[in-house]
């Protein structure tokens, strides 16, 4: 007899994660009057976003660009559905 699991990832869209896109906008020190554009893809738990928090804190720790704004946008992957009979109370075939 095998035991089956859940998919990893569809148990992490479960607890609430979902694709988030995060665009920060930097500043160089050597060109500070251009704003640059770093675009990144990734799952993240909204609305605390911990992985998006560690990857800023990294940023400030050990990049010497400063950041001007981040803009961030999230999906959940599962959400709820609106579901309608086909037909009342009969079968298909």
């Amino acid at each position: 007899m095998t035991i089956k699991t859940a998919d990893p990832q569809f148990e992490r869209m479960l607890q609430g994660y979902g694709l988030t896109t995060a665009e920060v906008l930097y500043r160089m020190p050597d060109h500070p009057s251009f704003l640059q554009s770093f675009a990144w893809q990734f799952e993240d738990l909204a609305p605390e976003y911990p992985r998006l928090r560690r990857f800023l804190d990294h940023w400030e720790r050990e990049i010497e660009a400063a950041i001007h704004s981040v803009r961030i946008m999230h999906a959940g992957l599962i959400q709820p559905r609106e579901l309608r009979l086909v037909k009342d109370g009969g079968y298909l075939h």
